[in-house]
């Protein structure tokens, strides 16, 4: 077995981490206006350099900006698509958790002209990353699948005068995620990672339920999301790694779906053209490894053993077991290991303390150091 040297590296981790209170105090003083956008920037600035090296210091290969620019991993991206714009209507989302339920209500979006791509995303955030990182660090970027456009409002979202065919609809959306993709490119990152919570919801029967409520085909909707994640990809520029991590909700320790892979796992693996796959399986709402039987040669699992939802630190002995286990269906060379989900997914943060954050990250790569070498 051998350590890997190119993503994703055999301990790895999502993307999103922790706030630290100096950044949630900020924010909240420039929503109430006592600080300008500059000195936001600012706090913000000296927060990633303190999650970089954070994560360097855990013994991590690759290195996010914790997100730590956005309220939310999805929706800070989808707004700046052109042609879509923040709905006055609210969703309503519940998560559950040990204790109960949790109801959350974010705002919705609306498709109110044609998709496009203005200028790239998130180009300067990645930018300032790439500026920080030490040489032997990859930098990695994480943005929304667009498979979360059309899951974020389904058919009425799009209006029907702009996309009168769906189809349209979905070939104006790749067309600028492949720009996008391009345009992180040319500006030097070589570790993409589409964050999609699509694929792994549409194992659940009652999000499929609610595909159908929403106007789309639960029976096709994942092949339909595949089909267009694949054609953003399809000029990915040599030298670019480009994972998805697959999720069921990550939102104050609380998730949506539960579910094996089984319903997506054959198109999934087999069709959906990205080097790796970042999935959760850190209790039995992700089902057992059967589905990684799918997972052709040449193509990575990043198995999420180390829950982000509780601080309790897993055990080297309990992960090496699990990672043994995945192996019987998946050739433990085509195996790497990080956390199930981000640390904060949204702002608010999971229940778990910064020093816990770093424990698990440390975890990771000392059972990871032990598996591979």
């Amino acid at each position: 077995m051998t350590p890997r040297t190119a993503p994703p590296f055999r301990a790895d981790h999502v993307g999103s981490l922790l706030r630290p209170p100096a950044l949630h105090e900020a924010r909240e003083s420039f929503t109430k206006g006592a600080i300008s956008a500059e000195e936001l920037r600012a706090v913000e600035d000296d927060a990633i350099r303190g999650a970089v090296e954070m994560q360097r210091s855990a013994g991590l290969k690759s290195a996010t900006d914790g997100e730590f620019r956005r309220s939310a991993w999805h929706m800070d991206f989808i707004y700046q698509l052109h042609g879509i714009e923040k709905s006055d209507e609210r969703l309503h989302v519940k998560f559950h958790n040990a204790a109960g339920d949790i109801e959350f209500s974010p705002s919705g979006l609306k498709v109110v002209d044609k998709v496009g791509l203005d200028r790239v995303i998130f180009g300067e955030h990645f930018g300032f990353l790439k500026s920080i990182v030490e040489p032997s660090v990859t930098p990695k970027q994480t943005i929304p699948s667009p498979s979360m456009v059309y899951y974020r409002g389904g058919r009425a979202a799009v209006d029907e005068t702009v996309y009168p065919d769906l189809e349209e609809f979905y070939d104006d959306l790749a067309k600028a995620y492949a720009r996008q993709v391009a345009g992180l490119a040319e500006a030097g990152c070589t570790y993409l990672q589409l964050d999609d919570t699509s694929l792994a919801y549409l194992n659940d029967p009652e999000q499929r339920a609610l595909v159908a409520r929403m106007g789309g085909d639960p029976d096709k909707q994942h092949l339909r999301n595949i089909k267009t994640m694949n054609a953003a990809l399809a000029g990915k520029p040599a030298g670019l790694t480009v994972t998805t991590h697959l999720c069921r909700g990550n939102f104050r320790s609380s998730w949506v779906a539960e579910g094996g892979y089984d319903f997506v796992a054959d198109a999934l693996f087999n069709e959906l053209d990205v080097d790796g796959y970042f999935l959760e399986f850190d209790d039995e709402r992700s089902g057992g490894f059967e589905p990684l039987r799918f997972v052709p040669k040449g193509k990575y699992v990043v198995l999420g053993l180390v829950t982000t939802k509780r601080g309790e630190l897993e055990s080297v002995d309990s992960l090496r077991q699990r990672i043994d286990a995945a192996s019987k269906f998946v050739d433990i060379e085509q195996l790497c290991l990080s956390p199930q989900c981000g640390f904060s997914s949204t702002e608010e943060g999971n229940d778990l303390t910064e020093a816990e954050q770093k424990a698990k990250l440390e975890r990771i790569v000392e059972t990871a150091a032990l598996v591979w070498g």
